[in-house]
């Protein structure tokens, strides 16, 4: 890795968070590589006919176990002793250690180690033995973390949109840094992003068909990419991901993104959760009507929908969560300091900014959340809101 001052990145070392930004995106594009392959496992096993379910949990559940295993051991690694608290959804320690997890505690080992194995080729000094079974419970010992409104912290989402991976369609996995209650920096791999705006509706099965029949001007933005900013840069970056045999090397085809300098409702794409559980769709597409966005939603697995926003590839997200339930600050921290870094802007329905001070749950958050690509939608949007919500049953 580049040290003594030369450029790390697209930022110079002696910038603030440049370190940790550096080391974050080679996490997570070894974090992808992993669930790249994994997923087309997942899809090459079953058969021709056959339905994705979530019965399909155990790959599911490896991948998201190494994952974590994966970025706690960089993040330990490379950032030179550093006292590193993570925090994720669940209580990986207790699950893998369980006197019945022999077999998922065995397969996450050998699936993490598989994994170190290429990590030369992201800039990373691979261990220098494989890791065993305590090694291993070890590293996610570090996801020992509630969150706190002060302090440093890293918040991971190893496998943003479940239905998406197991699907064969969008997902992400997303990591933020939080000191003292801000976002700080954050990392959105998307291993299925399509190379065409077009195509994020589509299944990757149909990108893989579509990409053969109109190829990239680059083979290396084939498929997938890593987009990331830090705080007060007012930049965000996209790179691709690193593919078979090739090398990661700064900037790795880095190229900065914008939002959508659209700001008419009729031309704007609107994105919303896949699940109607997650978020009422009649209301956010009542909201939707009364602002002037006329286009169907765009409905999209995991924090792909921020990264679309952050690209240009949509100006609209809006997530109004049913009764009872709070948005966790993982789904969110990555997606939200991207956006606003390339631009746009990320509130609840009042207007206000998210609060990440109260532990893993954005807690006083005002009835939903509004992420646009620029202040007029976004206004309109915040003033629409009152009027649609007493009709609502949310």
């Amino acid at each position: 890795m580049e040290k003594d001052g030369k450029m790390i990145g697209v930022f110079s070392e002696a910038e603030e968070y440049s370190s940790e930004l550096d080391i974050a995106v080679r996490a997570v594009q070894l974090a992808c590589s992993l669930c790249q392959k994994m997923q087309d496992t997942l899809s090459k096993s079953r058969s021709k006919d056959q339905v994705p379910t979530m019965d399909d949990n155990f790959p599911v559940t490896v991948a998201v176990w190494s994952v974590k295993a994966i970025v706690s051991w960089i993040l330990s690694e490379c950032l030179g002793g550093e006292n590193i608290s993570i925090l994720a959804e669940e209580d990986v320690h207790q699950t893998l250690s369980n006197n019945n997890a022999s077999e998922l505690l065995k397969s996450v080992v050998k699936t993490v180690n598989e994994c170190l194995a290429e990590a030369p080729r992201f800039g990373v000094e691979e261990p220098k033995s494989p890791l065993g079974t305590s090694e291993l419970l070890e590293i996610i010992s570090k996801f020992n973390t509630v969150g706190s409104p002060s302090g440093r912290f890293w918040a991971l989402d190893p496998l943003d949109g479940t239905f998406g991976f197991v699907g064969g369609d969008q997902y992400a996995v997303a990591l933020s840094l939080i000191e003292d209650g801000e976002v700080v920096l954050g990392v959105l791999g998307c291993p299925n992003y399509p190379m065409r705006k077009d195509w994020l509706s589509y299944q990757s099965s149909y990108q893989r068909i579509m990409s053969k029949l109109n190829p990239s001007n680059s083979e290396t933005w084939n498929k997938g990419c890593v987009i990331y900013a830090k705080r007060g840069n007012g930049k965000a970056w996209i790179q691709p991901l690193l593919h078979t045999n090739k090398k990661f090397m700064w900037p790795n085809s880095a190229k900065p993104v914008s939002v959508s300098s659209n700001e008419d409702p009729v031309l704007a794409t609107f994105c919303e959760t896949f699940e109607n559980a997650n978020s009422n769709h009649s209301f956010t597409e009542g909201l939707a009507h009364s602002v002037g966005l006329s286009d169907q939603p765009l409905r999209v697995h995991s924090m792909v929908k921020y990264a679309a926003i952050a690209c240009g590839d949509a100006e609209v997200f809006m997530k109004f969560a049913r009764a009872g339930q709070k948005e966790k600050i993982w789904d969110h921290a990555a997606g939200v300091i991207i956006i606003q870094e390339a631009g746009g802007m990320v509130t609840d329905a009042g207007g206000d900014p998210l609060d990440f001070t109260n532990g893993s749950c954005l807690e006083g958050l005002d009835r939903g959340i509004v992420a646009c690509a620029g202040a007029t939608l976004h206004e309109k949007i915040i003033d629409s809101v009152d009027a649609s919500w007493a009709s609502s049953c949310l």
